[in-house]
């Protein structure tokens, strides 16, 4: 890595400093890259040269790794071998003017990028875990994956998942097993040994889905998806609790639409969801993940410029772009980076709402990422 922690720390200090200055067009643009995490395709960076040339520029400040090209059926994405994706974290870093998220679903069982065919060490689902509801169980397969992530200088884990296992029917929460349990205590338990354990690692978290997923009956990958009549306050318990015992790592939110919390928006795109419940009911302070954007609950009703402006308005602090849903879009973190300056020129988003993601992206950096030893 060409950056010392020291130097790290510095520089990230420097551009939060910059936050109590008038915004110029450059410390615009650092602030609204950090606010992107972006998938590409290749096992280096240089396979995609638009997206290398983003990062170059600063108008990343999250990659998220994937195993699978969905959009070409091809099993070749960014994850080969664990040499390999070690290669591909340091480049990636030593590529970006500031340290970056590097992030990747790593749940355990079914949701596992990381998979034993391609040299990493087995897994077990979340399920599974939960049915156990032994600490010292959860506390080891967590750790075997912290220490994992760490190794390959995988920095956040888009995990655990603290939906409850409402509807084991559900085609992308229970039927995959990605639910500890129905019982929010079980689920806040496990989670808390996960989040715990990741951070004797220096591995970031991730709760998902916000508000909750696991009563919907579709799946927010393929089309829009209602939970008004099957979701209850119960799938909220999780976060209360978490948030209520200090949990500040990301919260992901989900592309469920629920008319009991927002009759116009889906949760992601919705204020009243995500800055009315997370943070004022609920009392969150910490970073604000979307799920995908291109996904098609979210691509299929809305434009771009719509998604990113509803989302920012919501709260949404960290814009996913995967490029891995149905389409591959090269040009997506300069499109939206473009995007976003132009709401700010526009006066539909105010420099002091990308200041408050800014700062609250810069305090979990500051707080979390180091460079691999």
């Amino acid at each position: 890595m060409k950056k010392s922690l020291l130097a790290a720390l510095l520089l990230l200090l420097s551009f939060t400093t910059a936050l109590a200055a008038p915004s110029t067009p450059d410390s615009l643009s650092i602030k609204i890259g950090q606010m992107l995490m972006v998938g590409f395709r290749g096992l280096d960076a240089s396979s995609d040269p638009a997206f290398e040339k983003a990062l170059r520029a600063g108008q990343i400040g999250g990659v998220v790794l994937f195993d699978y090209d969905v959009p070409s059926k091809s099993p070749v994405r960014n994850i080969e071998s664990p040499k390999q994706v070690r290669r591909l974290t340091e480049e990636l870093q030593s590529l970006a003017p500031m340290p970056l998220f590097i992030a990747v679903d790593q749940e355990g069982g079914r949701v596992c990028r990381l998979k034993p065919s391609r040299g990493f060490p087995p897994t077990v689902s979340a399920a599974y875990l939960g049915r156990l509801d032994n600490a010292d169980s959860t506390r080891q397969a967590a750790g075997t994956t912290a220490k994992l992530l760490k190794s390959l200088g995988i920095n956040m884990n888009l995990a655990p998942v603290v939906d409850l296992n409402v509807n084991p029917e559900n085609p992308v929460i229970g039927k995959l097993d990605r639910s500890f349990s129905s019982n929010p205590a079980v689920v806040a338990r496990q989670a808390r040994i996960f989040v715990d354990t990741f951070h004797q690692q220096g591995i970031i978290a991730a709760l998902k889905h916000f508000p909750g997923h696991g009563s919907s009956t579709t799946d927010t990958h393929k089309d829009f998806t209602d939970v008004t009549t099957t979701w209850s306050k119960t799938e909220l318990e999780p976060y209360r609790t978490l948030i209520g015992n200090g949990y500040s790592d990301p919260v992901m939110t989900a592309h469920v639409f629920n008319a009991k919390l927002d009759s116009s928006y889906p949760a992601t795109l919705s204020k009243a969801t995500i800055d009315g419940l997370l943070r004022k009911q609920l009392g969150f302070r910490g970073v604000v993940i979307s799920d995908d954007m291109q996904m098609k609950a979210i691509a299929d009703r809305y434009g771009l410029e719509q998604a990113i402006r509803l989302a920012i308005d919501a709260g949404v602090d960290v814009l996913l772009f995967g490029n891995n849903v149905g389409i591959y879009d090269p040009e997506i973190a300069e499109k939206a980076n473009a995007i976003i300056r132009r709401l700010v020129e526009k006066g539909d988003v105010t420099p002091e709402r990308i200041d408050a993601s800014y700062r609250r992206i810069i305090a979990l950096k500051q707080r979390t990422i180091t460079p691999a030893p």
